[in-house]
């Protein structure tokens, strides 16, 4: 299969961050196979290709990575304003998530799974910690094979201090892991992965931690944990180890490359240089940072040391929606109020943090660019609309202008999974319809109107 997208201006994110005003991408089956904008080798590919996709007034790029979310939390956006962390967990997300039925992950993920790949994620991490039964795991996984995201299901655990109903046997989170590995580990053609996610520094033992960590590097996998997402989680690990959240997981000798620290808001100079050294990434949450009152994250320090920092949403609880074309402005608009600076990141840094970035997290050097050889997910963004034209630069307009709703087509594995704003493999009213009758449901088993 053969198709060509033509007429679009190109944001091809190489090392050079080349632009084609008027270009065009060749895609053989899953992979680019050629992108330029020289009008007589674009007139030879038209009369060789299956399929043309014409991106007048669109800009292309590659899609970007939502490197941390929980999809389950799309049955509860909205449900919990205006609380900090701990306390919208205990009142809110605990109670509501219990009542869930193991079928409302299905629903949940899948409406979350169209979410993101409408608003330009064409990758998602979900960090899944709600096992009330065994199958709620399967059933995100079912929801990425639905609708034709690339998905990473971060399958996640807490042993201790949580809520009880949620914790579990350390015994059972490896075997867990190990079923879900080889039962779901590089289906669909790889575009689905498993990933491994102790909770947070204060909710797994230390015996858990090595032992999952452990598991992660035998099978290769990524290893991300909730990292010093506020104050009080600091103040919790200084109190039970008397180690800050990066010192205690140094000492436990879980840092490494493939370690990646969801949060990272409250790191000292001297945890800032262990993640150096380690080689691990950051991921940061600008919009829940906020949204909880939980801190800004030292980007530009993580930066300046060379650690990598990918973008995400996290859950659209906390959010409330996973619209990441929108985490773009935050992420800047943020870090230049915070230090006054506003030439402290640029919308290029940005769409490398969301793209490029996010494409390491995911572990894959074949993502993040437009360019020979490398996986078609592919997102085309309209920018005639009054909210964005005229554009001087596409990536200013981009980070600035755009949100999720510019989001046109979306190509993921060199297959169209968004048309004309629509999903392809989901009946999007009928979703929203079965989800909708689902909360109304959960709302009435807990008392609430």
């Amino acid at each position: 299969m053969k198709t060509l997208i033509k007429n679009g201006w190109l944001l091809t994110l190489d090392s050079n961050f080349t632009v084609y005003e008027k270009g065009y991408v060749l895609i053989t089956d899953d992979r680019i196979a050629e992108v330029g904008q020289d009008e007589a080798r674009l007139a030879e590919l038209e009369k060789q290709v299956d399929e043309i996709i014409d991106a007048s007034g669109k800009i292309v790029l590659p899609g970007l990575v939502n490197s941390h979310t929980h999809l389950f939390q799309t049955f509860t956006r909205g449900l919990a304003d205006d609380k900090p962390l701990l306390d919208w967990l205990r009142e809110e997300i605990w109670p509501f998530s219990l009542q869930m039925r193991e079928e409302d992950f299905y629903l949940a993920a899948l409406i979350g799974c169209v979410e993101n790949l409408k608003t330009g994620a064409t990758a998602v991490v979900d960090q899944h910690y709600i096992h009330t039964t065994r199958g709620t795991s399967d059933n995100v996984f079912k929801a990425m094979q639905k609708s034709g995201i690339r998905g990473s299901l971060c399958r996640c655990f807490a042993d201790i201090e949580y809520h009880p109903d949620l914790r579990e046997d350390g015994k059972v989170v490896l075997e867990e892991l190990d079923r879900l590995y080889h039962e779901w580990h590089g289906a669909e053609e790889g575009r689905l992965t498993l990933s491994v996610g102790p909770l947070n520094p204060w909710g797994c033992s230390p015996e858990l931690f090595i032992e999952s960590a452990s598991f992660a590097q035998k099978h290769g996998l990524k290893f991300q944990v909730h990292t010093a997402e506020t104050q009080t989680v600091v103040e919790r690990t200084v109190t039970k180890y008397g180690k800050r959240n990066v010192e205690f997981f140094a000492e436990l000798g879980i840092l490494g490359e493939n370690t990646q620290l969801a949060h990272a808001v409250w790191l000292d100079d001297k945890e800032i240089e262990l993640v150096k050294k380690a080689g691990s990434t950051v991921v940061h949450c600008p919009v829940a940072n906020m949204y909880l009152a939980s801190g800004v994250a030292p980007v530009p320090k993580f930066l300046n040391n060379g650690i990598p920092v990918a973008l995400a949403t996290d859950g659209p609880g906390s959010n409330n929606s996973q619209d990441m074309m929108s985490v773009l402005k935050f992420t800047a608009c943020l870090q230049k109020v915070s230090t006054l600076d506003s030439t402290v990141l640029y919308p290029e840094d940005v769409l490398r943090m969301a793209v490029l970035n996010g494409a390491h997290v995911l572990g894959r050097n074949d993502l993040g660019q437009l360019a020979s050889g490398m996986k078609a997910d592919i997102i085309l963004v309209d920018w005639k609309k009054p909210h964005i034209a005229p554009v001087h630069k596409p990536a200013s307009a981009l980070v600035y202008n755009a949100n999720g709703n510019d989001v046109d087509t979306v190509l993921v594995d060199g297959k169209v999974v968004v048309k004309n704003k629509r999903a392809v493999f989901v009946d999007e009213e009928a979703l929203i319809e079965e989800c909708q009758s689902r909360i109304k449901a959960i709302r009435k088993a807990l008392g609430r109107n």
